[in-house]
Formats: C-alpha cells, sequence, structure tokens
C-alpha cells in the first residue's frame, strides 16, 4: 500500500501534463476532427482528476458510502447535460449568451481540504457548449473554420502546458492540479467556443445586457447590504466590517474587489457605447447605468477596482478622441498624486518612512511583494513550481497561519516566483500579443474598444490583486476580440454605433 501512494501521485502528475496538452490541441489544432478529440479528452480527464484527488478527502465520504445514490446523481447531471447540449447545438447563440449569464456565480466548495468558490454553473455551460461541439465533429460534420491559430494562442497555451510541467516539482502541487482542473483546461475549452462563434453586432449587445441587468441586480443587492450592515456572503469580510468605521459590499460575490473587477469590466463596455453613442437618449440612458453601478462600486471599497476603472476610462478616451491628450491628461494626474503623497502624507494617513503606515495603505501587499521579490531571487531561472508561491513564503518568510498569503496580489510577482524567468517572459510575451491584437481596429468598432477598455482593466487589477488566467473574463474578453479581430469587423455593414447602443 506504501507503494501505491507514489505510483498514484505520478498517475495525477501525468494526467495534469496531459489535461493542459489537450486543452492546448483544443485551441491551436486546426482539424474540426481532431480539436473535437482534444475537447472530449479533456472533458472526460478534468473531473477524472479532480475524482482522484478529493478521493479520500472528508467531503467525499458521503459518495464513497452511497455509491449507488452517487451513480444516480452522475446519470441525472448528464442527462441535464445532454438536454442542454442538444440546446446549444439548435441555438448556438444560447451558449455565449449562458456563458456571460454564469461567470459572475460561484459556489462554495470544499476541495483537497481547503474551500474554494468555484463557477459551477459555468462549468456547466462549458460542458454543454463542448459536447455541442464535439459530437457532431466526431459524426463528420463539416466545420468551415481554417483560421491558423497566432501568436496569442501559442503564447496563451504555452503558459499553460508550462503550468501543468512545471506542477512535477512544486511542494503543492494540489494546489496546482485543482487550478488546472477548475481553470485553465475549462477556460481554454470556453475560449475556443466562443472564438469560434459568428460574433454579430446583436449577439454583442445581447451579451452586454445581460451582464448590465447581472451588474444592476448585484448593486441593488449591495445597495441593501450597506443600508442593512449585513452581508449576504464572505464571512471574513463580515468579520472585519465588525472592526473597522467602514463598511465593505461584496454583494452575492465571495469578495469586495470581485465584485468591484466584474462592475469595472461591465462599465468599461457600456462607458464605450455611450461614447460612441449617436443618440441623446442612449448617452441618458449609459449614464443613469454607469452612476448606479459607481455606487456600487465605491461601496466595495475596491482600491484596485477604482484604479482599473481609471485605466479603462482612459484608454477609451484615448481611443475615442486623443492618444497624446490622453496620456497627457493621465501624467498631469499622476504628478498632482505624487505631490499630494509627499507634500501632504498627514492628510492621507500615510508616512513614507514607516514601513506600518505603507503596510497598512497597502493592506499588506507590500510584504508580500517584497518577500515574492526575495523567492525569485533564490530561484530565478525555473522557480518553485506551480502554486508553490503560498507555503514557500510561509517558509522563508516565517509568516503564521493567520496571515492570507495565498497570492502576492501582484501576478508578474506569483509568475516570477512560481514559473522564473521562462514564465514571466511567456507572461509579458503574452501581454503585448494581447494587446497588438485587441488595440489593432479598436479606433472603428466601440465593441472592440469596450474589449480592449475591459482586458486593460483587468490586467490592472491582476497587478494590485490576483487572478489573471484563473479569471474566465480573461479569456472571454481575449476570445472574443480575437474573432472580432479575425473579420476585421463585428460583421454586416452597420455604424459602430449600433452595435453598443444602450
Amino acid at each position: 500500500m506504501g507503494a501505491a501512494v507514489p505510483l498514484a501521485q505520478g498517475w495525477l502528475e501525468a494526467g495534469v501534463v496531459l489535461a493542459a496538452l489537450l486543452a492546448s490541441a483544443a485551441v491551436l489544432t486546426r482539424s474540426p476532427r481532431a480539436r473535437a478529440l482534444a475537447m472530449g479528452g479533456a472533458l472526460v480527464l478534468t473531473p477524472v482528476l479532480l475524482v482522484a484527488h478529493i478521493w479520500d478527502a472528508p467531503q467525499f465520504l458521503p459518495f464513497r458510502r452511497h455509491p449507488l445514490l452517487a451513480a444516480g446523481g452522475v446519470v441525472i447531471a448528464l442527462a441535464v447535460l445532454a438536454a442542454a447540449a442538444a440546446l446549444v447545438h439548435r441555438r448556438p447563440a444560447v451558449f455565449p449568451v449562458a456563458a456571460v449569464a454564469a461567470i459572475p456565480f460561484r459556489v462554495p466548495i470544499e476541495s483537497g481540504g481547503t474551500s474554494s468558490n468555484l463557477l459551477v454553473p459555468l462549468y456547466f455551460v462549458v460542458a454543454a457548449g463542448a459536447l455541442a461541439f464535439v459530437v457532431p465533429r466526431l459524426r463528420g460534420a463539416a466545420d468551415r473554420d481554417d483560421r491558423t491559430p497566432g501568436a496569442l494562442e501559442w503564447l496563451l497555451m504555452a503558459l499553460v502546458v508550462l503550468y501543468a510541467v512545471q506542477s512535477l516539482y512544486s511542494v503543492n502541487f494540489g494546489k496546482a492540479l485543482e487550478n488546472v482542473v477548475f481553470f485553465y483546461v475549462p477556460f481554454a475549452l470556453l475560449f475556443t467556443l466562443l472564438l469560434r462563434l459568428e460574433w454579430t453586432p446583436r449577439l454583442a449587445l445581447t451579451c452586454l445586457g445581460v451582464a448590465l441587468a447581472l451588474a444592476l441586480v448585484f448593486c441593488a443587492v449591495g445597495f441593501v447590504e450597506y443600508q442593512r450592515r449585513t452581508l449576504l456572503l464572505n464571512p471574513q469580510v463580515i468579520a472585519s466590517n465588525q472592526f473597522q468605521s467602514y463598511f465593505r459590499v461584496n454583494s452575492l460575490f465571495f469578495d469586495p474587489n470581485i465584485f468591484g473587477r466584474f462592475l469595472v469590466m461591465v462599465m468599461a463596455a457600456v462607458g464605450a457605447g455611450m461614447l460612441w453613442a449617436r443618440s441623446g437618449r442612449d448617452v441618458l440612458l449609459a449614464g443613469a447605468a454607469l452612476a448606479i453601478m459607481w455606487v456600487g462600486l465605491v461601496l466595495t471599497l475596491s482600491q484596485s477596482s477604482l484604479g482599473a476603472l481609471l485605466v479603462a476610462l482612459a484608454l477609451l478616451a484615448a481611443l475615442r478622441w486623443s492618444v497624446r491628450g490622453t496620456v497627457l491628461v493621465v501624467a498631469l494626474g499622476v504628478a498632482v498624486a505624487v505631490v499630494l503623497v509627499v507634500a501632504f502624507p498627514g492628510a492621507l494617513r500615510l508616512k513614507l518612512s514607516s514601513q506600518q503606515s505603507i503596510e497598512s495603505a497597502t493592506s499588506g501587499r507590500g510584504n508580500l511583494v517584497a518577500g515574492g521579490v526575495r523567492l525569485f531571487a533564490r530561484r530565478p531561472l525555473t522557480g518553485w513550481g506551480s502554486g508553490a508561491f503560498e507555503p514557500e513564503y510561509r517558509r522563508f518568510e516565517r509568516v503564521s497561519g493567520e496571515r492570507a498569503v495565498t497570492a502576492s496580489h501582484t501576478i508578474p510577482i506569483t509568475v516570477a516566483v512560481e514559473q522564473g524567468v521562462v514564465g514571466l517572459a511567456l507572461y509579458l510575451a503574452l501581454l503585448v500579443a494581447a494587446f497588438a491584437r485587441l488595440l489593432r481596429g479598436a479606433r472603428a468598432s466601440p465593441v472592440r474598444a469596450a474589449i480592449a477598455a475591459a482586458f486593460a482593466a483587468l490586467v490592472f487589477h491582476t497587478w494590485l490583486y490576483a487572478a489573471f488566467l484563473e479569471d474566465p473574463l480573461a479569456w472571454a474578453l481575449l476570445a472574443i476580440g480575437t474573432a472580432l479581430a479575425w473579420r476585421g469587423r463585428p460583421v454586416r455593414e452597420r455604424h459602430p454605433a449600433e452595435a453598443l447602443a444602450v
């Protein structure tokens, strides 16, 4: 039995790498049948890896004790999945709308001894979409998509494969496995499915309408939370609010920063529609929606989200009017901010000579970044392995278990620590390729401008918080932006303002 443990671990490690390779093949291969086989293999392999990973976990005990009941549940779930796939096959436009509707919703689930807020509704939608794609192609259905993947796709999947390979020497292989199973593989499938849709202005507008409706509902929930001074979710923030003079809302999200990030993404899209709108009525409606979301964003007290919104607005201004003028305004704003920090630190409750003051202003992220830099310096070439930031940081920095150090809250630092210079180089190259694709031609289309601004805001948010490729919004924005870039224009000759008119 002792020999079986490393044997099982070896199978799990091989499975993680294989899952990453299958996801990459689903994105990169040009053959419809090969893509379908890769997708199908990823769909089957990832739940097997997950079950093997949590087989001995306490939360899986009821399934082991009642196998017939568990099998019945699996059969019912597969039947519902098949029905959803049939619907997507008949009406492909259902898939992107359902995906947008599912992206915000997370379900807390115990996995590998820790609690994670997982995108279970989105997993179901992705599985249904993938099944609707796989079955017809395996039966020989024609697929006219013969586009060649570009640098963005190759860099994106190179990062996924590298992450899987570097999990093999990580001290936290379980965390790496969960990231591959819960995020990288299903989001890669989401990417390739969204990429091959016919993105008409009507479809883009429908998806925006769904996202906007959800954002307004979430804001309404946040307003109720603020009025009652009670949160519906997130025990940590609930406890924190009891000891602070301020109150942070997170609506139906488990984190005020993630709630803020979602609002910023929607605000970027609505802002683009407002800037390109022809009708005064459209401007007023967009302005009203933005005002409501702005109040919801302020109540999160998420500094990273507020900064991300400024980035999105700056990019929209540059695309709509003048790059030079926008750069001058931004430079002036930065200069004023620096003067205020240096000249009036007391008014801002910030002492530049005090480490404690800086830590308080950055919510403890200064130490995380500094410790991450030291970790990178210890092993710069290969890094410490995927998912290894937390245990290695605790070991070298001698941090107690009470402090949250699951990530550096600065994605480039996390990538550098875990994946070394190779991973960092791939990450930076990916950003260059992504912005090159999203910005090319964005001036002519509010849809593409909105996607570019939202992606820029998301990247900035990850520099101050966390979750880049672990966020489905990043994959969705890249997929839709790439699909529109391939077509040059959203399709059908219309004035670009019509695509995002509110």
